[in-house]
């Protein structure tokens, strides 16, 4: 699997809600606009994705509509993730049979597995399916966290290509790059440090921001994988307020605030999550006009 397919900007898609339901049409419109925006590709039911809160048939529609809507123009990978390995690997079979380009794993949670439980988990994944496979290494989330070393291991394994690193540790990337190899694809799952993680020799991001402003985090990753990183870091100026307002309340209550004022989707999100908190919103509608975005009038 070449790295040009899976190099620069991913998506980590929202999954809009409306009266309770899956809002299959904005979730439609979310995608034609990231496309038209030209991003590099998809990751549905992530975290951003709300994954938690999906039933499985929910979980599995929203991935079909993703690849449907795609249509092979850019590449989609699944959320496939579980703290059960027979569920993983029950969403990697799904994802494969409904074409999907690759999955994004995360470790499993809760269960707080040992390193060689975590390298059992993936070589699991791998033997089961002929599927790529990225890891998903988020510590803040999961309680728990992969370590280089069983990366190093996990990575001469066929169908475990990369990894989507959420832990913000930019000297930790250089190691992994120099552990893993050249082949083993690095995105940053961390939009306020990814400039620095691809300085360190990362391949790209799985952003939320880019959820909200596709068009300037993709000038950004362009600059970036051209190696203008004075460009890059323009943009970033641009774009750091809204990195950090879009976590000011639990995510993505505030990436569905913003796509709401930009008439995207619902601000609808699903409890245990509740709602943008109306203190945050003036800090983040400030971030986003930082941003070149034009947020529409709020009714008061």
């Amino acid at each position: 699997m070449p790295h040009s397919l899976f190099q620069g900007l991913f998506t980590a898609l929202v999954t809009p809600f409306k009266a309770g339901a899956v809002d299959e049409d904005a979730l439609v419109r979310l995608i034609e606009h990231q496309i038209a925006a030209g991003v590099n590709g998809l990751v549905p039911v992530g975290t951003t994705g709300e994954t938690a809160t999906l039933s499985h048939a929910e979980h599995r529609r929203v991935v079909e509509l993703t690849i449907e809507v795609a249509a092979g123009r850019i590449p989609v990978i699944a959320g496939c993730g579980s703290n059960s390995t027979a569920e993983a690997i029950e969403l990697l079979h799904h994802a494969k049979t409904v074409g999907a380009d690759a999955a994004l794993v995360v470790t499993p949670y809760y269960n707080r597995p040992s390193q060689e439980g975590l390298y059992r988990h993936y070589a699991a994944l791998n033997d089961a399916i002929q599927l790529p496979v990225f890891v998903y290494n988020v510590p803040s989330r999961t309680a728990g966290d992969i370590a280089n070393d069983t990366l190093a291991r996990l990575a001469v394994l066929p169908n475990i290509i990369g990894i989507k690193d959420a832990t913000g540790d930019l000297p930790r990337a250089s190691l992994m790059r120099l552990m893993c190899g050249p082949e083993f694809i690095m995105l940053s799952g961390d939009d306020p440090s990814a400039l620095g993680y691809m300085a360190h020799g990362g391949h790209g991001c799985i952003s939320v921001t880019s959820n909200v402003a596709p068009e300037a985090c993709v000038a950004m990753y362009r600059c970036a994988l051209a190696g203008d990183f004075p460009g890059a870091l323009a943009w970033q100026d641009k774009l750091i307020r809204l990195h950090k307002a879009l976590f000011l309340d639990a995510s993505p209550a505030p990436t569905k605030f913003a796509l709401s004022v930009l008439g995207m989707c619902e601000e609808e999100v699903r409890l245990p999550l509740a709602p943008c908190s109306d203190a945050v919103k003036p800090a983040i509608l400030e971030a986003m006009r930082g941003a070149g975005l034009e947020p529409k009038p709020q009714a008061t």
